[in-house]
């Protein structure tokens, strides 16, 4: 067998054991997570963080932040995705029954790569480069980690989508970052001394807290 046969299947083997491990609580858990509109709040905590540390300065962050985004999902989806052409799980016929979808939510036809672990890893990088705090790190890269493990959950994604997007995202994220460091690094260096109040800083780790006990509240009650 060659190689990338080898790792086909290795890939595949590894999808059906994540998307096996299927409960209701889990369904409900991972099909919430997976939805982008659920983490409004916690991009809108962080726009807070920036402009309270940064007042005027924040706008290049936001564009930074932006400029990955964009970056990361064109790339995953705008490109990758119809040059590949791997058919998601979902829409494979040698899965065909195999897969566990949730409420019959298949995606998009192709796969790779993953624009949900583009986006999620590049934010996530991206402004934990930039805030440079610990607990924010360790969250936003959970967050980040959950989100991408759910499209291999819900059956949309293989995890070799998911790694190359968190590829994609990554190198998004450090060349958005040295944009920064090239042309604002005097600015980000003097507002990034500034005292601002702890409970500020930890804010997003608190909304990030608050929706996953949402989505658990969500998952046990509602769906």
């Amino acid at each position: 067998m060659h190689l990338i046969e080898l790792l086909k299947q290795l890939d595949t083997n590894i999808f059906l054991s994540i998307n096996g491990l299927h409960t209701s609580f889990f369904d409900g858990f991972m099909y919430a997570v997976s939805v982008k509109f659920t983490w409004i709040p916690l991009y809108v905590s962080v726009l807070y963080v920036l402009i309270k540390q940064w007042k005027k300065e924040a706008i290049w962050l936001v564009l930074a932040l932006v400029l990955c985004i964009v970056i990361s999902d064109q790339v995953a989806s705008g490109l990758l995705k119809h040059l590949v052409k791997r058919l998601r799980p979902s829409h494979a016929d040698d899965l065909r029954g195999l897969v566990h979808l949730v409420r019959d939510y298949s995606g998009g036809m192709y796969g790779f790569a993953s624009s949900h672990a583009s986006n999620t890893v590049g934010f996530a990088l991206l402004s934990s480069l930039i805030l440079k705090q610990r607990n924010y790190t360790f969250a936003i890269f959970s967050w980040a980690i959950i989100t991408s493990y759910s499209r291999i959950y819900l059956g949309v994604h293989y995890p070799g989508d998911i790694l190359g997007g968190a590829l994609i995202g990554s190198l998004a994220a450090l060349l958005c970052y040295w944009i920064l460091k090239r042309y604002r690094s005097a600015q980000l260096v003097h507002n990034n001394e500034r005292t601002t109040a702890e409970f500020d800083k930890t804010i997003p780790v608190w909304v990030l807290g608050l929706i996953f006990f949402g989505i658990i509240a969500y998952s046990i009650f509602i769906f």
